[in-house]
């Protein structure tokens, strides 16, 4: 039918970045299927807040385990935004199995759903945690798509998050070679910027516990960080103009605590209770590219809007005073 809007999916679409993608597809015209736990819960009362959701928005009861909710929710979708997945409070948990079968088997079941829905293209979040766990890369050299992380070097570590976006981004890869479905990875470092929802996912628990947590220190002193508005436009950038089979690395800034707090926060909050210890050690530091998305046309804003943004939509949400 002439003029028919495009259909696409994003799946767990009531997370804290995958509601900005949800805002930027309806923004743009999209029809948007968006896949969640629970249709009814008060938890995704935002999604259909959003501009256009009352006319293009219409949220699926699916699970990542079970395949035939989500070939339902993919029906008739030109496209799909695989953004959910298990993230953890911590990255270490006793279960491996906890991360691994809800990644790996869970981006299987959305692709074979996408191959039978005939889903012309898959664009697959993964994260920078399929990238950096990499003993053999050179020490101080930037890391690029080319570089990815080493199943055995990371079971030793035990960090099963890092293992379970590895071979979940990797299997997508080949399965989308193999069945002649489009598929394309992004992989995002920590996401940061302003929530559309009021409960809090954990990277913005670390910006909140900035602030707000009267804390010694935060454990991690050097952020690798992406604005969701950023990352909801890379995605969407992914999905019009990648080559098909082609990995993105999605990160805007790389920046110590000190100076996220004594350039930015402090300045514009000065009565917070901040870590007093921030100083970030070198083996904290990553060196990462985002070159390849910016020739696709990728901007980012400053860091300064992310984290100021961030931080009042928490004080307008009542979780920061």
């Amino acid at each position: 039918m002439a003029g028919e809007k495009e259909k696409v999916c994003v799946t767990g679409a009531g997370g804290f970045a995958a509601s900005w993608v949800v805002n930027l597809l309806l923004s743009k015209d999209y029809v948007v299927h968006g896949t969640v736990r629970q249709p009814g819960d008060s938890k995704y009362a935002h999604l259909n807040k959003l501009e256009k959701a009352s006319e293009n928005l219409k949220l699926f009861k699916a699970d990542l385990l079970d395949y035939d909710s989500l070939r339902a929710a993919v029906e008739g979708c030109s496209g799909v935004f695989h953004v959910a997945s298990p993230v953890p409070a911590a990255h270490s948990v006793a279960d491996p199995e906890e991360f691994l079968e809800p990644a790996v088997t869970g981006t299987l079941n959305v692709l074979k759903a996408c191959v039978e829905a005939k889903v012309k293209r898959v664009v697959v979040v993964s994260s920078i945690a399929a990238v950096v766990m990499n003993p053999d890369w050179p020490k101080g050299q930037v890391k690029d798509e080319t570089c990815w992380s080493v199943p055995e070097y990371i079971k030793t570590t035990k960090k099963w998050y890092y293992l379970s976006k590895t071979e979940a981004e990797r299997q997508a890869l080949e399965f989308g070679k193999r069945n002649g479905i489009e598929v394309v990875t992004v992989c995002p470092s920590v996401i940061l910027g302003p929530i559309l929802q009021s409960n809090l996912n954990s990277s913005s628990l670390l910006l909140v516990g900035t602030v707000k947590g009267g804390v010694e220190s935060l454990g991690y002193n050097y952020w690798t960080f992406v604005d969701a508005r950023d990352f909801a436009e890379a995605l969407l950038l992914a999905y019009n103009k990648s080559e098909a089979g082609e990995r993105y690395l999605c990160t805007s800034h790389a920046i110590g605590a000190e100076e996220v707090v004594e350039k930015y926060l402090r300045p514009a909050y000065p009565n917070y209770s901040y870590p007093k210890i921030l100083t970030h050690t070198e083996e904290e530091k990553e060196y990462l590219s985002s070159e390849k998305l910016q020739r696709l046309g990728w901007t980012f804003r400053p860091v300064e809007e992310t984290l100021i943004d961030s931080i009042e939509s928490y004080r307008k949400a009542g979780i920061v005073d």
